[in-house]
């Protein structure tokens, strides 16, 4: 028996390489396949975009298991209510540098978060600052009695 293919049309499609969280003893675990943000899948396109692939990537949390599409995660990050959490689970938000990763793309991501750090630790160490400055004039009242 003898086939002649007269007509091909070739069909491909693709998909992102998710690999679990690194803390994660099991390979075979669960990763979300759906942008925490705007919850559409990876396969497809933020609502920024208008082609999925490159030009969309995908930031992969460091501290949490949880993924984001760049812009995304780059739009949550630009609001101040943020506070530089992750918003699914609320951790400090850190994101794993993979082969990937260009410095163009993360640029921007990393001095959002590293902005949200300083403001993190200003903030901490005012209020630091306020309760020895309280605690001395508590000491202050108590003496006067």
């Amino acid at each position: 028996m003898k086939v002649n293919i007269v007509e091909w049309h070739g069909v491909t499609t693709w998909h992102w390489k998710l690999a679990p969280s690194e803390g994660s003893e099991n390979d075979s675990a669960y990763v979300d396949e759906l942008c925490g943000i705007c919850r559409v899948s990876f396969d497809g396109t933020c609502p920024n975009c208008k082609y999925p692939g490159d030009d969309c990537p995908l930031v992969l949390g460091g501290g949490c298991t949880h993924n984001f599409h760049l812009h995304c995660i780059l739009k949550w990050l630009e609001q101040d209510t943020s506070k530089g959490l992750c918003p699914m689970c609320r951790q400090i938000f850190t994101f794993r540098k993979t082969d990937e990763t260009t410095a163009d793309e993360f640029s921007k991501l990393q001095t959002l978060i590293d902005g949200h750090n300083a403001m993190r630790e200003g903030v901490q160490n005012n209020s630091e600052q306020d309760f020895e400055s309280f605690r001395a004039e508590d000491a202050d009242l108590q003496m006067s009695e």
